[in-house]
Protein backbone atom coordinates (compact mmCIF):
# COMPACT_ATOMS: atom_id res chain seq x y z
CA UNK A 1 0.00 0.00 0.00
CA UNK A 2 1.48 3.23 -0.94
CA UNK A 3 2.13 5.91 1.78
CA UNK A 4 -0.46 8.32 2.84
CA UNK A 5 0.47 11.71 0.57
CA UNK A 6 2.81 9.72 -1.28
CA UNK A 7 0.97 11.16 -4.36
CA UNK A 8 0.67 14.34 -3.43
CA UNK A 9 4.49 14.26 -2.47
CA UNK A 10 5.49 13.01 -5.96
CA UNK A 11 3.02 14.77 -8.00
CA UNK A 12 5.10 18.35 -6.04
CA UNK A 13 8.49 16.79 -6.76
CA UNK A 14 7.60 16.19 -10.47
CA UNK A 15 6.55 19.85 -10.12
CA UNK A 16 9.63 21.06 -8.73
CA UNK A 17 11.54 19.24 -11.48
CA UNK A 18 9.44 20.68 -14.09
CA UNK A 19 10.56 24.10 -13.38
CA UNK A 20 14.29 23.35 -12.50
CA UNK A 21 14.00 21.80 -15.98
CA UNK A 22 12.80 24.94 -18.02
CA UNK A 23 15.26 26.76 -16.20
CA UNK A 24 18.36 24.55 -17.32
CA UNK A 25 17.11 23.64 -20.64
CA UNK A 26 14.15 25.58 -21.74
CA UNK A 27 10.45 24.28 -22.09
CA UNK A 28 10.94 22.99 -26.20
CA UNK A 29 13.91 20.85 -25.50
CA UNK A 30 13.14 19.65 -22.12
CA UNK A 31 11.34 16.03 -21.81
CA UNK A 32 9.27 14.07 -19.67
CA UNK A 33 12.17 11.54 -19.08
CA UNK A 34 14.33 14.37 -17.69
CA UNK A 35 11.80 15.56 -15.55
CA UNK A 36 11.58 11.90 -14.53
CA UNK A 37 14.91 11.38 -13.94
CA UNK A 38 15.53 14.65 -11.71
CA UNK A 39 12.60 13.97 -9.59
CA UNK A 40 13.57 10.63 -9.13
CA UNK A 41 10.56 8.49 -10.43
CA UNK A 42 9.94 6.31 -13.59
CA UNK A 43 8.92 8.16 -16.45
CA UNK A 44 5.81 6.44 -16.79
CA UNK A 45 4.81 8.13 -13.34
CA UNK A 46 5.00 10.98 -14.81
CA UNK A 47 2.71 10.25 -17.59
CA UNK A 48 0.43 8.48 -15.20
CA UNK A 49 -0.06 11.54 -13.30
CA UNK A 50 -0.19 14.13 -15.81
CA UNK A 51 -0.71 12.66 -19.60
CA UNK A 52 1.76 14.78 -21.46
CA UNK A 53 4.71 17.70 -21.42
CA UNK A 54 1.54 20.22 -21.83
CA UNK A 55 -0.57 18.91 -18.93
CA UNK A 56 2.35 18.81 -16.64
CA UNK A 57 3.28 22.57 -17.61
CA UNK A 58 -0.55 23.26 -16.83
CA UNK A 59 -0.03 21.92 -13.57
CA UNK A 60 3.12 23.53 -12.69
CA UNK A 61 1.58 26.81 -13.83
CA UNK A 62 -1.60 26.38 -11.64
CA UNK A 63 0.26 25.53 -8.36
CA UNK A 64 2.71 28.53 -8.75
CA UNK A 65 -0.46 30.54 -9.54
CA UNK A 66 -1.91 29.10 -6.30
CA UNK A 67 1.54 30.02 -4.39
CA UNK A 68 1.25 33.51 -6.00
CA UNK A 69 -2.34 33.92 -4.50
CA UNK A 70 -0.89 32.99 -1.43
CA UNK A 71 1.51 35.32 -1.14
CA UNK A 72 -0.73 38.28 -2.45
CA UNK A 73 -3.44 37.37 0.01
CA UNK A 74 -0.85 37.20 3.26
CA UNK A 75 0.65 40.73 2.64
CA UNK A 76 -2.90 41.51 1.84
CA UNK A 77 -4.50 40.62 5.29
CA UNK A 78 -1.82 42.72 7.17
CA UNK A 79 -2.44 46.03 5.33
CA UNK A 80 -4.84 48.46 6.29
CA UNK A 81 -5.23 50.83 3.95
CA UNK A 82 -5.70 51.12 0.13
CA UNK A 83 -2.64 52.04 -0.66
CA UNK A 84 -0.93 49.81 1.51
CA UNK A 85 -3.35 47.08 -0.22
CA UNK A 86 -1.92 48.38 -3.55
CA UNK A 87 1.56 48.06 -1.73
CA UNK A 88 1.16 44.91 -0.47
CA UNK A 89 -0.26 43.18 -3.75
CA UNK A 90 3.08 44.40 -5.41
CA UNK A 91 5.22 43.15 -2.85
CA UNK A 92 3.37 39.73 -3.44
CA UNK A 93 4.11 39.50 -6.73
CA UNK A 94 7.22 39.41 -6.27
CA UNK A 95 7.56 37.07 -3.37
CA UNK A 96 10.50 35.87 -2.59
CA UNK A 97 9.93 32.08 -3.45
CA UNK A 98 8.20 33.35 -6.68
CA UNK A 99 10.97 35.97 -8.20
CA UNK A 100 13.93 33.69 -8.59
CA UNK A 101 15.45 32.34 -11.64
CA UNK A 102 14.20 29.17 -11.96
CA UNK A 103 10.37 29.98 -11.24
CA UNK A 104 11.23 33.23 -13.94
CA UNK A 105 12.32 30.71 -16.48
CA UNK A 106 8.98 28.93 -15.90
CA UNK A 107 6.51 32.04 -16.14
CA UNK A 108 8.08 32.95 -18.92
CA UNK A 109 7.35 29.56 -20.72
CA UNK A 110 3.96 29.60 -19.89
CA UNK A 111 3.06 33.32 -21.41
CA UNK A 112 4.33 31.73 -24.44
CA UNK A 113 2.65 28.49 -24.26
CA UNK A 114 -0.43 30.35 -23.36
CA UNK A 115 -0.28 31.36 -26.96
CA UNK A 116 -1.53 27.82 -28.17
CA UNK A 117 -2.73 26.31 -25.09
CA UNK A 118 -6.40 27.09 -24.37
CA UNK A 119 -5.89 25.87 -20.38
CA UNK A 120 -2.84 27.59 -20.21
CA UNK A 121 -4.32 30.98 -21.68
CA UNK A 122 -7.36 30.53 -19.68
CA UNK A 123 -4.85 30.53 -15.94
CA UNK A 124 -3.07 33.37 -17.02
CA UNK A 125 -5.93 35.37 -17.57
CA UNK A 126 -8.14 34.56 -14.66
CA UNK A 127 -4.52 36.04 -12.66
CA UNK A 128 -4.49 38.89 -15.43
CA UNK A 129 -8.14 39.55 -14.42
CA UNK A 130 -8.01 38.71 -10.89
CA UNK A 131 -4.80 41.55 -10.21
CA UNK A 132 -6.64 44.38 -12.33
CA UNK A 133 -9.65 44.38 -10.53
CA UNK A 134 -7.61 43.66 -6.74
CA UNK A 135 -5.34 46.96 -8.06
CA UNK A 136 -8.45 48.90 -9.64
CA UNK A 137 -10.64 48.42 -6.62
CA UNK A 138 -7.89 50.23 -4.12
CA UNK A 139 -6.77 52.61 -6.43
CA UNK A 140 -10.76 54.17 -6.64
CA UNK A 141 -9.63 55.16 -3.41
CA UNK A 142 -7.37 57.88 -5.44
CA UNK A 143 -9.22 58.28 -8.32
CA UNK A 144 -12.11 57.67 -10.72
CA UNK A 145 -13.21 54.53 -11.95
CA UNK A 146 -12.13 54.62 -15.28
CA UNK A 147 -8.85 56.08 -14.23
CA UNK A 148 -8.08 53.51 -11.71
CA UNK A 149 -8.71 50.93 -14.35
CA UNK A 150 -6.16 52.43 -16.47
CA UNK A 151 -3.52 52.69 -13.77
CA UNK A 152 -4.63 48.93 -13.13
CA UNK A 153 -3.80 48.35 -16.33
CA UNK A 154 -0.18 50.16 -16.16
CA UNK A 155 0.63 48.57 -12.63
CA UNK A 156 -0.07 45.41 -13.93
CA UNK A 157 1.88 45.25 -16.98
CA UNK A 158 4.81 47.10 -15.09
CA UNK A 159 5.06 44.29 -13.30
CA UNK A 160 4.74 41.24 -15.99
CA UNK A 161 7.47 43.39 -18.01
CA UNK A 162 10.13 43.46 -14.84
CA UNK A 163 9.79 39.73 -15.25
CA UNK A 164 10.27 39.16 -18.48
CA UNK A 165 13.07 41.89 -18.09
CA UNK A 166 14.12 39.45 -15.85
CA UNK A 167 14.19 36.76 -17.80
CA UNK A 168 16.65 37.85 -20.67
CA UNK A 169 19.06 38.85 -17.79
CA UNK A 170 21.89 36.63 -15.79
CA UNK A 171 22.53 37.20 -12.04
CA UNK A 172 20.18 36.68 -9.27
CA UNK A 173 16.77 38.65 -9.43
CA UNK A 174 16.95 42.34 -7.46
CA UNK A 175 13.04 42.08 -5.68
CA UNK A 176 13.56 45.39 -3.60
CA UNK A 177 14.53 46.84 -6.73
CA UNK A 178 11.36 45.19 -8.87
CA UNK A 179 9.36 46.26 -6.39
CA UNK A 180 10.93 49.98 -6.01
CA UNK A 181 10.27 50.64 -9.66
CA UNK A 182 6.67 49.48 -9.60
CA UNK A 183 5.82 51.48 -6.48
CA UNK A 184 7.35 54.49 -8.16
CA UNK A 185 5.32 54.00 -11.05
CA UNK A 186 1.85 53.69 -8.38
CA UNK A 187 3.18 56.45 -6.57
CA UNK A 188 3.95 59.47 -9.43
CA UNK A 189 0.19 58.29 -10.31
CA UNK A 190 -1.26 58.92 -7.52
CA UNK A 191 0.31 62.12 -6.69
CA UNK A 192 -0.40 63.21 -10.38
CA UNK A 193 -4.28 62.93 -9.95
CA UNK A 194 -4.54 64.18 -6.17
CA UNK A 195 -2.64 66.89 -7.68
CA UNK A 196 -5.55 67.67 -10.18
CA UNK A 197 -8.15 66.96 -7.09
CA UNK A 198 -6.43 69.74 -4.85
CA UNK A 199 -6.43 72.14 -8.33
CA UNK A 200 -10.04 71.53 -8.93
Amino acid sequence: MPKVGMEAERRRSLIDATVDAIHERGYSDVTMAQIAKRAGVSGGLVHHYFGSKDQLLAATMRHLLTELGRAIRENREKAETPRERISAIIAGNFAVDQFQPAVIAAWLAFYVQSRTTDSNSRLLNIYAARLASNLTHNLRAFMPQDEARRIAEGTASMIDGVWIRQALRDGKPNRSAAIALVEDYVETQIAVHLGRNTKN
